[in-house]
Order: C-alpha cells, then structure tokens, then sequence
C-alpha cells in the first residue's frame, strides 16, 4: 500500500537522465517484464486499480496529497558477486544511495539540462533514499538474465526483505547487455524492488580517494539506479 501511494506523487516528477548516457541506449526490458505479469489476472487487476488512482490524482491532485515532508526510503541491497569486481565495495553502493537521493530531490549538479519540455515538471518530490542494510552472497553463476532467479533463495539467490517497508535491489550480472530492470507497483512481493548489473551501479563522479568502483562507461553516473526506480515508483 505504502509504494501503492508512493507512485501518485512521484508521477509529476521528471527523472533526469543526461549527459553522455543519452548517446547510448540504456538496455532495460522492465517494459516487457510489466507486459508479461500483467498475463496474470490478479496482478493485470491491481495495476489497473493503480492506475485508475493515479489518473484521478492527476486530474484532482491537491485532494489526495496527504503526505507532508521529506519521505525517506529505506534501501537493502543485495550483492550477488561470481568474482571479486562483481563483489562492490560499500562505497559504489553508498555513491549510487547518494545519486538516488540527490536525483530524486533536483539537487544534482546537471539539474539545469532537463529539456525544456520537462522544464515544468522537473521539482523536488521530496523523496530520499537510504542505506538500510546490505548482504554478500557468492555465487557461481556468472549471468542471471530476467527470470527474478536472484530473488529465490531456492536458485542461489536472495529472497527480498520486508518488500512492504524496503526497497530491495539486488546487484549480480544479468547478462545480455542489460543494465537493469525494474517490478512495476502491483506485481508480487515475492519478486518486488529492482534489479542491476554491478558494473552499473554507483557513479564514478563520488569515488573516493583510494577506491576503485567497478563501473562501465558511459553508463557509470547511477542514472541506470534513478531511471529503474522511477519504474519502481511507476514511472513508464
């Protein structure tokens, strides 16, 4: 329910993906993952209710904004590695936390490169984002692709924590050249949060001295984090 609510304010926000990652596609198939659960009556249902609310608050929006002050999300993060590089150091997953939380409240240092059309919408939703826990779990697969494998505990993975309170993220290697993808609001709490290549997660641009992030240009700022939870938050 709390995500539920979540998504009608976050649907006036713009999330900013610029620079040089917009000369590059970003691979990310949370759309046709969305198309294939909502096959599944019970989750098509939900949605559509999601949906129907979010609408009404577009049209009626002060009526329904209940919440006041800064909504601060907790984050576990999930570290599934087959090597020591997919292993990421506290500090990658704290610099991706720190880009989350300074996207989502317009405080990033390209703020001012929103196209103009998005000029409008582009606002501090009053969101933030933190580290809540972190798990290390070795593996030998060295790909997960798109199943949610890396969230069963029964298939090597790691079963999201208290979905309803937390947003879970679980970093491993989903091969296929895809950065990362995301459960739209409505699907199962056993499979809910967002899934991310480590090599994509964390920015460059707050590396410590000392530290060496795993990260892969162009797409090393933590805009794959930032556009997979605005899918999260129902952002299409």
């Amino acid at each position: 329910m709390r995500k539920i609510l979540l998504s009608t304010f976050v649907v006036l926000m713009s999330i900013i993906m610029v620079n040089a990652q917009t000369f590059e596609k970003r691979n990310c198939p949370a759309q046709e993952i969305l198309e294939e659960q909502n096959k599944n009556p019970k989750v098509y249902q939900r949605r559509s209710a999601i949906e129907l609310r979010t609408q009404k608050f577009i049209k009626e929006g002060s009526r329904f904004a209940h919440r006041s002050g800064t909504l601060t999300i907790p984050v576990i993060v999930h570290v599934i590695y087959s090597n020591a590089q997919e292993n990421i150091s506290d500090a990658q997953i704290q610099s991706q936390i720190d880009v989350l939380t300074a996207d989502f409240r317009r405080l990033n240092s390209d703020a001012g490169s929103v196209p103009a059309e998005f000029a409008s919408v582009a606002v501090d939703s009053d969101i933030e984002f933190t580290l809540a826990q972190i798990t290390r779990t070795s593996s030998s697969r060295t790909s997960w692709g798109t199943n949610d494998a890396m969230k069963s505990a029964a298939q090597g993975g790691v079963a999201p924590i208290n979905p309803s309170e937390n947003m879970n993220v679980w970093v491993c290697n989903i091969g296929g050249g895809i950065l990362g993808y995301a459960q739209f609001p409505g699907g199962s709490a056993s499979t809910d949060g967002i899934v991310i290549s480590p090599q994509y997660f964390g920015s460059r641009e707050l590396q410590p001295a000392g530290e060496n992030f795993f990260l892969s240009a162009p797409f090393d700022k933590g805009r794959t984090g930032t556009h997979e939870v605005g899918h999260y938050l129902n952002l299409r």
